[in-house]
């Protein structure tokens, strides 16, 4: 089974804790181990939206937000990489690479590419690009809803949608720099392009990536056709 992990920043390292980002690593070593091939993309999280909101109010444009933003990712899939023994050596920039690590036996490990383009949409692109069989969105909401819970109470949460009603359910999203939707707007696009099917589940525990992708065991929502 081939899988990309797209693992949000916030979720693999909210304070830096090498606990944690060790436990990814054994999460993703699990996956190996049961056969899987695996392509991790990783977020910037919270350090990419502070720097990025200090960089706003110093009058950088979006393409520089972005720029800044995606050497965060980098630096936060550097983390991971230094404690999987078997992730190729560095940061994949391109789908390319990527698809050239897996293809060889190694795990492939990415941030961000190119500005304008968030790491959810990195992750559906390589997903695509490499013909996974599954692309999960390990984030710290459990699934996709129809307001923001963390503000609304009442928000429901959609336990099974397909690509076009996700596309439909997340259009008013606003597309810039340090946006923290669970799912953004491109990245549900190429998935619906696709035709892939993806999973966005609560990832703060990194052992739930392993149940849903081994056991089709998760709390989240599940998208597919």
């Amino acid at each position: 089974m081939r899988v990309v992990v797209s693992v949000g920043g916030s979720v693999l390292a909210p304070d830096l804790e090498p606990e944690r980002v060790e436990a990814y690593a054994a999460a993703i070593s699990e996956l190996v181990d049961a056969g899987c091939e695996v392509g991790a993309v990783v977020g910037g999280g919270t350090a990419a939206r502070d720097y990025i909101r200090s960089a706003r109010e110093l009058g950088a444009n979006e393409i520089e937000l972005d720029e800044l933003g995606i050497g965060v990712t980098r630096l936060n899939a550097r983390l991971l990489i230094a404690a999987l023994d078997e992730a190729a050596p560095s940061p994949a920039e391109s789908y390319e690479e990527a698809g050239e690590a897996i293809r060889r036996g190694d795990v492939a490990v990415m941030g961000g590419v190119v500005a304008g383009q968030t790491t959810d949409a990195v992750s559906a692109a390589l997903a695509e690009y490499v013909g996974a069989d599954l692309l999960v969105f390990a984030t710290s909401v459990p699934g996709v809803y129809d307001a923001d819970p963390n503000v609304d109470a009442d928000a429901t949460r959609y336990d099974e949608l397909t690509a076009g009603e996700l596309v439909d359910a997340i259009v008013d999203i606003e597309m810039r720099a340090g946006s923290s939707a669970p799912v953004d707007l491109l990245a549900a696009k190429l998935m619906q392009r696709a035709g892939m099917e993806a999973l966005v589940i609560d990832g703060t525990d990194p052992e739930a990536v392993v149940d849903a992708v081994l056991q089709d065991e998760y709390d989240g929502t599940r998208i597919g056709e």
